[in-house]
């Protein structure tokens, strides 16, 4: 097993990694839409956050050796269900090689984000 890092994703804030890279899969920790340049979220709508946080996710995956248009699954939490048509739309541009997903509505987000992303890929 292997521990991925990268500064051109944000920081692990907590006592996790990155991402981990076992038996040919990269499996990332969920990446909510903070800019590792500055280490705050400046978007403030679900659309500038989520592609805040595929590009976190895409920068992650490349410095796993990885890609993501090789990602076979997403875990995609919202704070709001009624943001999912315009989250599903950005998402839609990252994620084209549509990986299996599930995606769900929960009370609360570290730092107050809209949403958090986690995802599975092959190496």
């Amino acid at each position: 097993m292997k521990t991925v890092s990268t500064d051109k994703a944000p920081a692990a804030i907590g006592p996790y990694s990155q991402a981990k890279i076992a038996g040919g899969f990269v499996y990332t920790s969920g990446q909510i839409p903070v800019n590792p340049s500055t280490g705050l979220i400046e978007a403030d709508t679900i659309e500038g956050q989520t592609k805040q946080v595929c590009e976190n996710i895409a920068a992650l995956l490349k410095a796993a050796g990885s890609s993501i248009d090789k990602v076979v699954k997403t875990v995609c939490f919202l704070s709001d269900i009624n943001n999912f048509a315009a989250f599903n739309k950005v998402y839609a541009e990252y994620f084209t090689s549509n990986p299996a997903r599930s995606c769900i509505a929960v009370k609360d987000i570290p730092k107050g984000s809209l949403v958090e992303i986690e995802c599975i890929a092959e190496l």
